[in-house]
C-alpha cells in the first residue's frame, strides 16, 4: 500500500483527473475508483479526501450538487470550466514530477 506521505502531494491531481474522466462523483465513488484503478495500493480516507474536495470547491474548481438517495443526502462534485483548466495544469505538473523522480531512481547497471 502507498504511504499517506507520498499521496498527499498528488491527491488534488488525482481527484481532478477522476472528476474530469467520470463527470460528477460523490466521495465514496472517488475512494472506490482510486482503490479499483490502483489494485488496492491506494486507499483514500475520507479524512484526506474531503478537505481536498472542500478546498477545490473554495477555489472554484468544483461545484456541488446534492441529491436525496435512500433518505440520505448525497453530495456530488463536478468540475467547473476553471477546474478543467486546473486539472490540465496539475496533471502536467504531476507528469513532469514523475519523470524527474524516475530519472533519480533509475537503476544504475553498476549496482
Amino acid at each position: 500500500m502507498i504511504s499517506t506521505d507520498l499521496l498527499k502531494g498528488s491527491l488534488k491531481s488525482i481527484v481532478l483527473k477522476l472528476l474530469a474522466e467520470n463527470g460528477r462523483m460523490y466521495g465514496y465513488d472517488i475512494t472506490r475508483k482510486v482503490e479499483e484503478l490502483t489494485a488496492g495500493k491506494i486507499k483514500l480516507t475520507y479524512g484526506a479526501l474531503y478537505p481536498v474536495l472542500h478546498k477545490l470547491e473554495a477555489e472554484g474548481a468544483v461545484i456541488t450538487e446534492s441529491e436525496n438517495y435512500n433518505n440520505r443526502l448525497r453530495v456530488y462534485y463536478r468540475l467547473t470550466p476553471a477546474g478543467k483548466e486546473t486539472m490540465l495544469e496539475k496533471v502536467k505538473e504531476l507528469e513532469e514530477y514523475l519523470q524527474a523522480i524516475q530519472s533519480i531512481f533509475k537503476l544504475n547497471p553498476a549496482f
